[in-house]
């Protein structure tokens, strides 16, 4: 299943792993290479720019297929320093990187000098037109199914994908609510060179997360996540629970940031997946997991997507529309 996706990054599959943070580390993001599927380390997992070099050789230990670093930018009170990590980045020998969040501008700039190629995920056609006048070479596109910051447009997949496709000249990878080959096909039909997950593979034997955090999400169904943060303009699909259930509530009687920081420390989410208590605070996880029902190897999940795609377009696609042409002579 070849496309522009699999000849930008010299992989197998048209499969990404996003660079999901306290998930995306080197266990997790060597099995997807070993696949045939582009995984991404999350840089601001690791605690400082040496902590990442550090995970990069240890991933290169498992793998020497290709794999990427993702970067994320967000506004904090104490910026982490975006730039020791971007030269880090760089001088591990990184070829492929992903940027999210913010403008990235000054990152793009940065990566393109040095040679890397660049994918930037964002939320709307607007920013991804912006990101390819920047002179990315990718763009991911999140739909509102999304896990985590999600945007304010509220726009899904079935619409932001094409949308996004008819505006862009780059490849256009379709992120959102994908955990399976039916997702693939999809994708590929709304003009996308293939697809990012990220509640699919948090939900494998290589995921570093904690079982009760897998077993939640292969019991849990598409409802029964929350969106936080809306009322500051700052929206994030999280799993529910009661940590997300009182944010909720809190904002919608008017409270402010300082009055939920305490409940939304990104230290009590990264406890979750240590420890398992699925209450401690707030982590997250897309609408797919209403589509995933197990917890199989990194492998076998690809494996899996490719074999039904194939078979879909296979059996449903090309078997129809052959049934409908008219017989010649």
């Amino acid at each position: 299943m070849r496309t522009r996706l699999t000849d930008l990054f010299g992989i197998r599959h048209p499969i990404v792993q996003g660079g999901m943070q306290w998930v995306a580390t080197a266990p997790l993001v060597a099995a997807v290479a070993e696949a045939g599927a582009l995984g991404f380390l999350s840089a601001l997992t690791q605690p400082t720019p040496a902590d990442l070099v550090r995970e990069i050789e240890r991933c290169r230990a498992l793998t020497a297929e290709p794999f990427g670093v993702n970067l994320t930018i967000l506004p904090s009170i104490t910026p982490p320093p975006y730039d020791e990590y971007r030269r880090a980045i760089i001088d591990a020998g990184i070829t492929v990187v992903e940027t999210a969040g913010s403008n990235p501008a000054e990152h793009v700039d940065a990566f393109k000098s040095a040679g890397l190629t660049v994918v930037h995920k964002c939320t709307s056609v607007r920013h991804a037109v912006s990101a390819q006048r920047l002179g990315v070479d990718a763009v991911s596109i999140d739909g509102f199914e999304c896990a985590g910051h999600a945007g304010e447009d509220d726009t899904p997949g079935l619409v932001l994908i094409p949308a996004a496709v008819d505006e862009l000249s780059i490849p256009v990878i379709a992120s959102g609510g994908f955990a399976d080959g039916r997702g693939l096909v999809a994708a590929l039909a709304l003009g996308a060179e293939g697809i990012n997950m990220g509640t699919r593979f948090m939900c494998t034997a290589e995921s570093p997360i904690h079982d009760n955090v897998k077993q939640r999400i292969r019991d849990s169904d598409l409802r029964d996540t929350d969106l936080i943060f809306r009322e500051l303009r700052n929206t994030s699909r999280v799993a529910r629970n009661a940590i997300s259930r009182q944010v909720v509530d809190m904002l919608r009687r008017g409270a402010n940031f300082e009055d939920i920081r305490p409940l939304v420390a990104g230290v009590r989410g990264r406890e979750v997946y240590t420890t398992g208590d699925l209450d401690h605070g707030v982590w997250t996880v897309g609408m797919a997991q209403g589509l995933v029902h197990d917890i199989p190897t990194v492998g076998d999940v690809i494996v899996r997507i490719v074999a039904e795609a194939e078979a879909l377009i296979r059996s449903r696609l090309v078997a129809s529309t052959v049934g409908d042409l008219p017989v010649a002579g």
